[in-house]
């Protein structure tokens, strides 16, 4: 009698085990299949925002994907730049839901002085210069009511350093918040 339920066990763990192991394996493949997607959507929404034709220096964008979700995020001069962003991601293949969050700045002609004095501290000279020369130049200059951030990549310690004793030298600035980024070698 006690040997009963002990073969009745065995029984179920041989005709259930291959089909919880396959179970198992196609969840597998789904969180696998889920991450390649969402890395893809990952590459070309950086591209299309890269691409957009307004995108400049002056504009700061960033993005988070989640699922077939993303999510914009960033400050931009101009509203059409804020739909632009938003349009050309709602196209990516996959992509089911945007959420635009990017924050349009004021027009501001004080603002728009700064920008210009910064973008000329930052990359009218040596050793920044370089990155000047690039299509999108990775140094963003963010200006909000006097307030200066910087943000983007740049290739060692000093160069970000650099760029914060310049921004810090323009003058009307209230404050300079260095959100550069070094990149990884």
């Amino acid at each position: 009698m006690k040997g009963l339920p002990i073969a009745a066990a065995v029984a179920v763990c041989l005709t259930t085990g291959p089909a919880l192991m396959a179970q198992r394996d196609r969840d597998a493949n789904r969180t696998i299949q889920g991450s390649r997607s969402e890395d893809r959507i990952t590459r070309e929404v950086r591209h299309e925002l890269v691409m957009l034709p307004y995108y400049g220096v002056f504009d700061n964008l960033a993005y988070r994907v989640n699922g077939n979700t993303v999510t914009l995020l960033g400050q931009v001069t101009r509203p059409t730049l804020k739909s632009d962003a938003g349009n050309v991601v709602k196209g990516i293949e996959g992509v089911e839901r945007v959420e635009n969050q990017i924050q349009v700045l004021p027009p501001s002609p004080m603002d728009d002085r700064i920008r210009i004095a910064e973008y000329r501290a930052i990359y009218g000279q040596p050793p920044l210069d370089r990155y000047g020369l690039q299509a999108v130049p990775p140094i963003h200059i963010v200006v909000d009511n006097g307030r200066v951030t910087l943000e983007g990549v740049v290739a060692n310690q000093s160069d970000k350093d650099m760029a914060n004793i310049r921004a810090n030298a323009v003058s009307g600035v209230f404050s300079v918040q260095n959100n550069l980024r070094v990149e990884n070698r």
